[in-house]
This record gives C-alpha cells, structure tokens and sequence, in this order.
C-alpha cells in the first residue's frame, strides 16, 4: 500500500488514460477516494504493466500480474482519506477523474515504495 511517509520525487503523469484537458482536470470537493494501485520496484517493470494497460487490458488484471503490492484484489486499495497516503501518491491519485477497469484514466508517480499506476473508481 502507499501508506503516508517520507518519499522520494514528485509525480509524474502518463499521456495515456486521460481526457482531452490532460490530467483529468482539477477535481474539487473530494475529501476521499476509492482507489487501485501497481506498484513496481523496478522502472522496467512499470513500463510494462504500462504497455498492456495501452493494449487494452484491464488494470485489475494488469495489477494481479504485476504489482508488487500486497493488496490481492487487482491493486484495490479501498477509500482513502486526503492525508492518509503518501504526499507524491496523495498529490496525483486526488487529481484523478473516477474511471473503471475496463476503461481506466490512470496516472503514474515514483515514492520511496516504487513506482505507481494510480486509478481511481470512486470519490467522495
């Protein structure tokens, strides 16, 4: 999980999964949101999991492929409260629009944990 804590770099979104403003435009209000994650140790392995979101494959399967996480529920992370994740995590998933697994609108960031695929299902 991406619990809050010290980490490493800032968030950087992926071109892929957004709308046509990029980066899903501001989201405003939301105090908490159902979030997914993969996470990767490894840059490499991002850029895979990365390549099949593109090719179409559904992010909960892609996260039980390839996340490192110990969230078994394809990266289901459950609804998280502003403050409760890591600050680079926290910065990129709230921006999130709510999208599904079939057809996620995801964005990715480095954190002392690792690289992470962010999506969100949710927001409240």
């Amino acid at each position: 999980m991406a619990p809050k804590g010290k980490g490493s770099s800032a968030g950087k979104d992926s071109g892929k999964g957004k709308d046509d403003k990029g980066g899903g435009g501001k989201q405003k209000g939301a105090q908490s949101i159902n979030v997914r994650h993969i996470l990767c140790e490894k840059h490499g392995k991002k850029e895979q999991a990365v390549e099949k979101l593109n090719a179409g494959v559904k992010f909960d399967e892609v996260a039980r492929e390839f996340s490192e996480d110990k969230a078994r529920q394809g990266g289901s992370l459950g609804w998280k409260t502003k403050g409760s994740l890591m600050p680079e995590f926290e910065a990129v998933a709230f921006e999130l629009q709510a999208s599904t697994t079939a057809s996620p609108k995801w964005a990715d960031c480095k954190t002392s944990e690792g690289y992470h695929i962010i999506m969100v299902e949710g927001r409240k």
